[in-house]
């Protein structure tokens, strides 16, 4: 069994790495070893999450899915979340949260087959309810900022957020010299969503 931590923030503003230090104590006090962290700036309302699917990609059945709590996995909707868990299933993948108690049992080597199959059905059920509540609280704070943006915008005080132009000029350059996607987020630290937004823009020039 290898323990595999999944660092997610929502935007390159963000450390994704802020949690690193729960996490590694958390594997500590159960005298485990994380074989490899995966860290990443996307939204978690979105399946592109390349690190993510490199980390299940790299697991083997049995392996732990750690993460800080359970909305660093899952702000997804309904239907990709059940994308997401049958991925999850596929590759026999154990997902353990600091904020899920009932999951840590499934980071524990010497628990039993009985008491595996008996927190692995309790914890289907509670990710279903946390990953509906992580979801629940995006749509809300996203109703609420556009409610907020909108009356700014009538009182005439929304300016909007300022572009980073020395950073979209250097992913555009970057991405007009051929280098991947995946590179361009580590060298710039933006999101998949920015990079993917750019090359939109530089394929339209170019076109």
């Amino acid at each position: 069994m290898f323990v595999r931590a999944y660092l997610r923030a929502s935007t390159a503003e963000q450390d994704a790495s802020r949690a690193r230090e729960q996490v590694e104590a958390f594997a500590s006090e159960r005298g485990l070893t994380i074989a490899a962290t995966y860290t990443e700036n996307e939204s978690g309302a979105s399946l592109q999450r390349p690190e993510l699917f490199r980390l299940l990609a790299d697991s083997r059945p049995g392996d732990v899915l750690l993460i800080e709590q359970v909305d660093r996995l899952s702000r997804l909707n309904a239907e990709d979340w059940t994308k997401l868990k049958a991925e999850l299933a596929s590759r026999h993948v154990r997902v353990v949260a600091l904020d899920l108690p009932t999951s840590w049992a499934m980071a524990d080597p010497k628990a039993d087959e009985f008491t595996v199959r008996m927190f692995d059905a309790i914890n289907a059920m509670m990710l279903d309810m946390l990953a509906a509540i992580a979801r629940k609280d995006y749509e809300d704070r996203r109703r609420r900022q556009a409610q907020g943006q909108a009356k700014a915008k009538a009182e005439g005080r929304y300016k909007g957020r300022p572009v980073n132009t020395e950073r979209n000029d250097n992913i555009t350059s970057l991405l007009k010299a051929g280098m991947p996607w995946s590179k361009v987020q580590a060298i710039t630290g933006c999101s998949r969503g920015q990079v993917a937004k750019i090359a939109k823009e530089v394929a339209g020039a170019s076109g």
